[in-house]
Formats: C-alpha cells, structure tokens, sequence
C-alpha cells in the first residue's frame, strides 16, 4: 500500500465571477460538497467560498489526477444546484481553476487563510487575489484568457 500526503489549495470562481453564491446558499452548497466528495473518496480538508468563488484544501489520493477532482467536484455540484433549482439564474462554475501543492509547513497558514475569506475580501477583490496567485506562483496571466 502507498503512503501519500500531496495537499492541494484549488481555486475557482463562478462562471463569470457573476455573484452567485449567497449567504443561503453558501452552507447548503458547501455541506453538498463535502458530502459528495466523501462519496467519491475526495478527501476535502479546509472549504470555504465567497459570492463568486471557491477555494479548498484537498489531500490528493494515490489515484486521483488535479483535473478529475476539479471535474467531479465542479460538475457535479453546479449540476446539483440547479436539479435542486435553489437560486433562480443557472448556476455554472468557470473552467479554468487554480492547484497549488501545499508544503506541509504551510498547511496551517492555508487553512486560515481558506478560513478567513470573508475577512479578506473586505480588503482584497477576487481578481486582484486571483492575479496575485498567479503572479507569485509564476503563471503567465495570458495563458487564462
């Protein structure tokens, strides 16, 4: 049996950051997350989101690839809300999304921080975090569109 500890902090915003995600909404889509990832054995460590974004701290099993669990976890809770017709407008998540390893040094700074989004969009929009972690994690901005 393998032995792996790979966390990754995904992000991803709604489907033209439109402002999706309300204070209702919120616990209803994250607790669906949550149980939906257990189901498929995504083991999702730190959750939290805002009106047009997500971001969450996920161990990464041995048979897992970035892009699946970005797939199962987008696709299937977009599909989710809108069977379930909780808000009004269609629901979608953007395609592009952002998976940054997580040093184990670092994992605690990265669960307060995932914890503290509320706190930190006060003074921070999405799109200047969004360019910010680019920009540190040397991503060219052009290859997003």
């Amino acid at each position: 049996m393998p032995y792996t500890k790979v966390m990754i902090h995904f992000i991803w915003a709604t489907k033209n950051r439109i402002p999706l995600i309300s204070k209702e909404l919120k616990p209803i889509l994250l607790s669906h997350i949550k149980e939906n990832s257990k189901t498929k054995e995504i083991f999702i460590d730190t959750i939290n989101c805002v009106d047009n974004h997500i971001h969450m701290l996920i161990s990464l099993g041995t048979e897992q690839t970035l892009a699946k669990i970005a797939m199962l976890i987008k696709g299937e809770s977009s599909f989710w809300v809108n069977k379930q017709q909780i808000i009004k407008q269609k629901f979608e998540w953007q395609d592009e999304y952002i998976a940054l390893s997580v040093n184990d040094s670092a994992i605690d700074n990265v669960r307060k921080y995932i914890l503290n989004q509320e706190e930190h969009h006060k003074k921070k929009t999405f799109t200047n975090e969004y360019d910010e972690f680019l920009a540190i994690n040397g991503f060219s901005k052009s290859n997003f569109g």
